[in-house]
């Protein structure tokens, strides 16, 4: 029985920057998935800081924290069955040059840090990410 899910999705600053929110939405629907919700927003670092807790005792966390909020990012609801692990292997590893060939990383990522996009990692961590961004 497959249930739908939801998770949450981050354009990063790197591809806001380089106009690839259109063909980082077309790889997510040509994939099956719905997107519930969108904006586009400015974090303020406090704000990365909140949201990226998770990360606070490595040593990346404050590199991370300033780079989530160095420009505008879209934060999606992504919806469809087995969400999170779909979104993750859309996505592709974290560092793009280790990605596999069709994954958003390989195609449009930087650098290990400016991987051009943000997917919970687990169900649980789904819900609070979107509850971060979209309490209404």
């Amino acid at each position: 029985m497959s249930n739908l899910e939801q998770t949450l999705s981050i354009i990063k600053p790197d591809a806001v920057e380089r106009n690839l929110e259109d063909k980082i939405k077309t790889m997510f629907k040509n994939e099956g998935f719905k997107i519930v919700k969108e904006k586009k927003i400015k974090l303020e670092k406090t704000d990365a800081e909140k949201f990226y807790k998770v990360h606070e005792t490595k040593p990346f966390y404050n590199d991370l924290c300033e780079y989530l909020s160095s420009g505008p990012i879209v934060v999606m609801i992504l919806e469809k069955t087995g969400a999170v692990l779909d979104n993750r292997r859309l996505m592709g590893a974290t560092d793009p040059k280790n990605a596999e060939d069709g994954t958003i990383r390989k195609e449009f990522g930087l650098s290990i840090d400016k991987n051009s996009v943000h997917g919970s990692d687990s169900i649980d961590n789904a819900k609070i990410e979107i509850n971060f961004f979209f309490n209404n």
